[in-house]
């Protein structure tokens, strides 16, 4: 199937706005720099490029180029989802209360009081 006349246009106006973008954040990076760093720590100013090179080193070394801006993906979330599907009520309970209890710490487990609830019982 052929991609449709507006995503090619879509695909051809990113490149130009990517471009646009990257060069008023790399300004206001540089803008920003030359105003603080020169007169807090001392540091020299910097040129348009060297923002923009700082730009791209940080997000290579903080984010990534993944798509969604390095976020994990959402997948552990439909594989919690059939993991839980796929239990019996009392594995599913069970499961519920155990995360529960790793969590909320401000009261009793309810699996710890069924635990020494046997423990008077024997």
């Amino acid at each position: 199937m052929m991609p449709t006349m507006s995503y090619r246009r879509k695909k051809f106006m990113f490149a130009p706005l990517f471009i646009v973008m990257l060069a008023v954040v790399s300004a206001v990076a540089m803008l920003l720099w030359n105003a603080l760093m020169p007169d807090i720590f001392h540091l020299p100013e910097i040129t348009f490029w060297q923002a923009a090179g700082l730009l791209i080193l940080a997000r290579l070394f903080f984010g990534g180029f993944r798509p969604h801006g390095g976020w994990p993906s959402h997948s552990w979330r439909n594989k919690l989802r059939e993991k839980v599907a796929e239990m019996t009520p009392e594995e599913r309970e069970r499961y519920f209360r155990r995360i529960h209890s790793r969590y909320h710490h401000w009261g009793p487990c309810p699996e710890k009081e069924k635990s020494s609830e046997k423990d008077r019982t024997e």
